[in-house]
């Protein structure tokens, strides 16, 4: 496992936990009061600090390498299920955005989302969850073909931004991230998204429209990063814990703002902890977000869509 900085603390009580028990097993000694002990204020550093996280801490949670990526929710939930579908049909098949066709409980759904990768070889090979334009047309595809069978959308968004390389702009990046918008308001069959890390600015944007969006609990959610909030308002990226406070990026600052429509909880201490616990969770939530839209005529789905996304903004004096 590895930690945090702040989770030092829970580290150092681990450390002593564990020691306490080799102890126990080589000896005679009776060391059972002992760890109960420990265990008992491991138990109690955790809540406390969990419970009191900074938007900065969520951050780096949601980045935390072991935390669970689109491919590992959607290989726990649709099992061999899972039929992924490559490339836009137009330029390439883009590694960093990922669909196919899966089943949850038994109901078959059009899954589509940013993969990251779990070292530097794989993480090179998903362009590190950046989608290029092929990616987000490659989506929208998916996302039109399921619309064609009357499939319902899952959208699972974890990315740091849409790549914002020459090659990208040159093929149309905004283009392609303005027209899956476009597209995802008027799409005939509902659309679940779900922030499973970070969401960042446009990138998540290009396939975070949807019927119910839900975040689980340590994401974030926002037009830009905290560091690069920071590079650009203080010229420097000492100031990220400071924009992250400001952004009102977090789960429950967006649900304040209802701008999401819930928050997934986490096991204590974030998705990587418990990831069985997670993964059932979210399915939970998939399943209740399909059954309150599934009876939704056409029109009705549509129109519902469209008036959720138009009262964003809106405040009265």
């Amino acid at each position: 496992m590895e930690y945090l900085d702040f989770e030092l603390p829970i580290k150092e009580l681990e450390d002593q936990l564990e020691k306490c028990q080799v102890i126990g097993q080589e000896s005679d000694v009776d060391v059972t009061t002992t760890c109960k002990q420990i265990n008992k204020k491991l138990i109690e550093t955790k809540k406390n600090i969990y419970k009191n996280l900074t938007a900065w801490q969520r951050v780096q949670l949601s980045r935390h390498p072991s935390r669970p990526y689109t491919l590992d929710h959607i290989n726990a939930l649709c099992g061999d299920t899972f039929l992924e579908l490559h490339g836009d049909r137009g330029f390439a098949d883009d590694k960093a955005m990922i669909g196919g066709l899966g089943k949850i409980g038994g109901q078959s759904f059009m899954i589509v989302g940013q993969q990251k990768g779990y070292n530097t070889k794989t993480r090179q090979y998903r362009n590190f969850g950046m989608a290029n334009p092929e990616g987000y047309r490659k989506a929208l595809r998916l996302m039109k073909m399921a619309e064609k069978f009357g499939i319902p959308v899952i959208t699972l968004i974890d990315t740091p931004g849409a790549y914002p390389g020459l090659e990208a702009e040159e093929r149309g990046q905004g283009e392609a991230i303005a027209r899956n918008i476009f597209e995802m308001v008027r799409l005939k069959v509902p659309i679940i998204t779900i922030i499973v890390g970070e969401g960042a600015s446009g990138g998540a944007l290009g396939i975070g429209v949807g019927d119910r969006v839900y975040m689980l609990e340590n994401t974030w959610y926002s037009v830009i990063s905290p560091e690069s909030c920071s590079s650009i308002l203080w010229k420097s990226w000492e100031y990220k814990e400071q924009a992250a406070e400001a952004l009102k990026l977090t789960s429950s600052d967006m649900k304040k703002q209802k701008l999401i429509d819930d928050i997934i909880p986490e096991p204590l201490g974030g998705a990587h902890y418990d990831r069985e616990t997670t993964f059932k969770t979210v399915e939970e939530y998939i399943l209740k977000g399909y059954n309150e839209l599934k009876d939704l005529s056409t029109e009705k789905l549509i129109a519902q869509r469209m008036d959720k996304y138009s009262k964003m903004g809106e405040y009265k004096e």
